[in-house]
């Protein structure tokens, strides 16, 4: 089993805290890992992307071909649609429906949100606006990987939950438990 996911936003989102907890998780499972350089981080509000690559089976490449990205987790529309090229019919996309306009030819969101829903697999949540109601304002990317959760497969929820405890562990119980909390808003959200 494989499953090749790209992670997307923009700086400052998160992304590389959703890409930890799940190289934490998939480490403890024992599966095979490859993960790209992620990009764009250096950039607060710059584009943020990154390669994850999980596999019962041995990796040869870090880098996912075009057409044969399982699963976009997206922190943005925008960067959702970036990445379209490598998915195919069987692929799903999980992002936020928060926009953030970092650039001034910035699409109209009607636009973005009715060429995403034109997609077969899709889930799409206000993530920050559930994080805010829930008091959780950090907590958003940990929604989002909630939500992206039945869709990654080769790993669990409950191991991914497993991960979450161990990536905030440092943090100390209350982090823990509010990203914890976070992780099953977004998993409860998608049916």
């Amino acid at each position: 089993m494989k499953k090749d996911i790209i992670l997307a936003g923009v700086g400052g989102q998160g992304i590389l805290t959703i890409a930890t907890i799940i190289g934490d998780a998939a480490t403890a499972a024992n599966l095979n890992l490859k993960q790209a350089e992620v990009h764009g981080m250096s950039q607060r509000g710059g584009d943020v992307q990154s390669n994850l690559r999980l596999s019962t089976e041995t990796i040869y490449s870090d880098l996912i071909k075009q057409g044969a990205a399982d699963l976009i987790i997206s922190m943005e529309p925008m960067e959702a649609l970036r990445y379209i090229p490598y998915i195919n019919k069987d692929s799903w996309i999980v992002t936020s429906s928060h926009t953030f306009k970092n650039i001034s030819n910035y699409p109209q969101e009607e636009s973005l949100m009715e060429e995403l829903t034109n997609f077969p697999h899709v889930a799409i949540l206000p993530i920050e606006d559930v994080a805010k109601e829930n008091s959780l304002p950090k907590s958003a990317n940990v929604i989002l990987l909630g939500m992206a959760a039945k869709y990654i497969e080769i790993l669990s929820p409950e191991q991914l939950r497993e991960s979450i405890s161990r990536v905030f562990a440092s943090k100390g119980e209350k982090i823990v438990e509010a990203n914890l909390r976070a992780f099953d808003l977004g998993l409860q959200a998608v049916k």
